[in-house]
């Protein structure tokens, strides 16, 4: 797969979707994807994040292919996240607290919808 396209298709096939229903979900228009294809144009920044996000895929395999090094970002991330939420280790409210594990909580469902 060399292309952004190629790399959408081949997650609409496997997501067992068809390209009108992929398009539905996520505002875009037959004529965009068809764009795409022929090369003619690629998906806006924000439009790569909403895919990205639609599918729980990175942006690195998205945009150029390359497979992320899960373990060494999941490490980071949970790292970061433990410091920033957890009572007493940062500068942060209890609501402001409550408020990113409540987001952090929908992201999740989000993905996993």
């Amino acid at each position: 797969m060399k292309t952004i396209y190629e790399r959408i298709e081949y997650l609409i096939k496997n997501k067992r979707m068809t390209k009108k229903l992929f398009c539905e979900e996520l505002g875009i228009s037959t004529g965009n994807l068809g764009d795409w294809k022929r090369g003619k144009s690629t998906p806006s920044t924000n439009k790569l994040v909403e895919i990205g996000a639609y599918f729980n895929i990175s942006l690195d395999w998205l945009i150029v292919g390359r497979e992320p090094n899960n373990e060494l970002l999941k490490e980071e991330r949970e790292q970061y996240i433990l410091g920033m939420i957890q009572p007493g280790t940062s500068k942060l409210s209890k609501q402001e607290i409550d408020f990113i594990k409540e987001y952090i909580e929908f992201t999740d469902y989000r993905r996993n919808r």
